[in-house]
């Protein structure tokens, strides 16, 4: 074990970052109980140096020096109660140590922090998938150590380093009298961290969470044992799939994605011939933090003859597929590839054409064979797939077999229904597949605009995720089918019998119906642009809708909200003259005061069902107070 270093000059002291000592605070206290992760992260970082060593050395062999094979050292000193963590990988030089464990000022700090806030009732809600998620897998050493101390010597340099910290407040950074290449994390362990002296307890935690790892990883016991080796260091991919337990794939999973849930979907793969690769990937069962961050990489690791390359392959999968995850093992590709060759590359290309493939085929499969686990996987990752549908031109069709929706009227039921699904149960003389967009779903379904449509057995699709307001437009149509917004003007039902006549809007002789609209469009002026009988509703009194070739209600309200769009347009105002409220307004006895006040309240609410403002409050308010008065009165 190496001795602690003596300074060669006076260290300097620096505070930390807000965010990094809130983090320290709540890797000691909310995450006490789960401690096995920080050797978990520890040797995964250590792996990462040997491998980043490994590529650099491609272009330069010199920094392998009088060691040219990787390996991790775990050394215990049980009377000292230290614990060490060495590689011999591509080391750190001071700025990097003050950068990478001193100042971090990255928005995944503070979303890290963010996420693991108190909840209302004031307790920790610890959720361990954040730690690697967000790069502050270091930090979790705190958890175990009262201090912690990494030296460091760069590749291709003598110099050394020494970081060290006691995670309260403050860090120090010092000459090191270390020269060696690779970095040694020294962890001085709390009194009630002891098992983490011991031989069995350590072998186990490697054994559970890096058994995988390539690196041979050797344990040490006191300065008199030799060393022994305790995993099995063979890259886990490339070994037959029949030799693999499915404990392993699991470990290597959380591993190599940095998450705590079990993968939902395992693809291990071989080819060999035009293109030779070995895929190992993995779906996940849960949301990964930030899979909606546009800074987030993705999250499969490109290797080129066992040869770690990089982790950001943007080029070998598709934005809309990052929530997969895994390893990448190229037979073709060159060890001297860099990212910017990545994206030139027709080797690669082809490995994204077929790795899109193999995982797209794997989602249909699951969602014929297994519908309701299919279900589940749609809820978290279905937004995601339909980036795809929208900017995606190669792969939309087998994208959009995959899409899968809540539904309203005709034979929708609980369980989602998809495109193929809902053209199947159209109606006899059905030409539009029609659909609702908005934000809940639920008050989606209960949607004035689909009273009609649900009173003559025609299913409405509820679209309820943003992308939906750019995908829809784009498709247009599917097998022949135009895509329809109901929000939308000039939609013909008069074709379809209601399947209960006393449902729909009938006639009503009492009502002079051309009278009252006229009356209405007076009254109305330009606070609308139109006013129209409604062959919809078969409840509600009114309801506004686009003009028939205006724009969707809910792509306005997203293009005004971005800022794209200074106003909403004037809508069409569809009345039911069936509905009890309208035929009341129809009656002679009702005054001009009484039908405007009655008007202008009845397209305010129109407006609010509608998710718009009202135009003016205080007006909306005087009215209403005038019709209840008359209604008590």
């Amino acid at each position: 074990m190496a001795a602690a270093s003596k300074e060669a000059s006076p260290a300097e002291r620096h505070p930390f970052e807000a965010e990094v000592g809130q983090l320290l605070d709540l890797m000691v206290n909310a995450l006490y109980s789960q401690r096995d992760v920080f050797l978990r992260e520890l040797v995964s970082n250590a792996a990462d140096a040997a491998d980043r060593l490994r590529y650099a050395a491609l272009a330069k062999p010199e920094l392998l020096g009088d060691s040219p094979d990787p390996q991790i050292l775990l050394s215990v000193d049980p009377k000292s109660r230290v614990l060490e963590i060495e590689d011999n990988g591509i080391g750190m030089s001071k700025a990097a140590l003050a950068k990478d464990l001193g100042t971090i000022a990255r928005s995944g700090t503070r979303a890290f922090v963010e996420r693991m806030k108190k909840s209302d009732d004031g307790k920790q809600q610890p959720d361990l998938s954040l730690i690697g998620q967000f790069g502050v897998g270091f930090y979790s050493a705190f958890m175990v150590a009262e201090r912690v101390e990494v030296e460091s010597v760069a590749a291709g340099t003598t110099k050394g380093w020494v970081w060290s910290s006691d995670g309260r407040g403050s860090y120090e950074i010092a000459r090191a009298q270390r020269t060696r290449r690779g970095t040694c994390v020294r962890l001085h362990l709390r009194k009630d961290a002891r098992e983490y002296l011991e031989e069995a307890r350590l072998r186990h935690v490697v054994r559970t969470w890096s058994d995988h790892v390539s690196v041979p990883i050797e344990l040490r016991i006191g300065q008199d044992q030799q060393p022994q080796v305790i995993n099995t260091a063979a890259a886990l991919w490339t070994r037959p799939k029949k030799e693999i337990t499915s404990e392993q794939y699991v470990s290597f999973y959380r591993d190599v994605g940095h998450c705590f849930d079990e993968p939902w979907i395992t693809l291990h793969n071989r080819a060999e011939g035009k293109l030779s690769y070995i895929t190992l990937l993995f779906i996940p069962t849960e949301q990964p933090l930030d899979l909606y961050d546009p800074e987030r990489r993705r999250q499969l690791r490109l290797f080129v003859k066992r040869v770690f390359i990089t982790d950001r392959t943007d080029a070998l999968i598709p934005p809309w597929l990052r929530f997969v995850r895994g390893v990448v093992d190229s037979e073709d590709l060159s060890l001297n590839v860099s990212r910017e060759m990545l994206q030139q590359d027709p080797h690669v290309a082809r490995l994204r054409q077929s790795i899109t493939r193999r995982v797209l085929n794997a989602l249909k499969n699951k969602a014929e064979k297994e519908p309701e686990a299919y279900a589940r996987f749609w809820k978290i990752f279905g937004p995601v797939l339909k980036e795809g549908v929208y900017d995606d031109d190669e792969w939309r069709d087998r994208l959009l077999e995959l899409l899968r929706f809540r539904s309203a009227g005709g034979q929708a039921s609980d369980e989602l229904v998809s495109l193929p699904g809902y053209v199947d149960r159209m109606k006899d003389g059905q030409e539009e597949i029609y659909y609702i967009s908005g934000e809940d779903p639920d008050q989606l379904a209960e949607s004035p605009q689909i009273e009609g449509f649900r009173a003559r057995g025609l299913e409405v699709l509820l679209l309820s995720d943003t992308v939906d307001d750019f995908w829809v437009p784009r498709v247009g149509e599917y097998q022949g089918k135009a895509l329809r917004s109901v929000t939308m003007g000039g939609i013909d039902l008069s074709r379809f019998e209601p399947q209960e006549p006393e449902a729909a809007s009938g006639e009503t002789p009492d009502v002079d119906v051309e009278q009252l609209i006229s009356r209405f469009k007076t009254v109305l002026g330009e606070a609308v642009a139109d006013v129209v009988r409604s062959d919809q509703l078969t409840e509600s009194p009114a309801v506004l809708v686009a003009p028939k070739d205006g724009m969707d209600l809910q792509v306005e309200k997203l293009l005004q909200r971005h800022g794209q769009l200074q106003q909403l347009s004037r809508k069409v105002l569809e009345i039911n003259p069936a509905n009890e409220l309208i035929r009341a307004m129809g009656r002679e006895d009702v005054n001009d005061q009484e039908f405007d006040d009655a008007a202008h309240v009845l397209l305010d609410h129109a407006r609010l069902v509608a998710g718009e403002p009202v135009s003016d409050l205080a007006k909306f308010g005087r009215r209403t107070n005038r019709l209840i008065s008359r209604g008590f009165g």
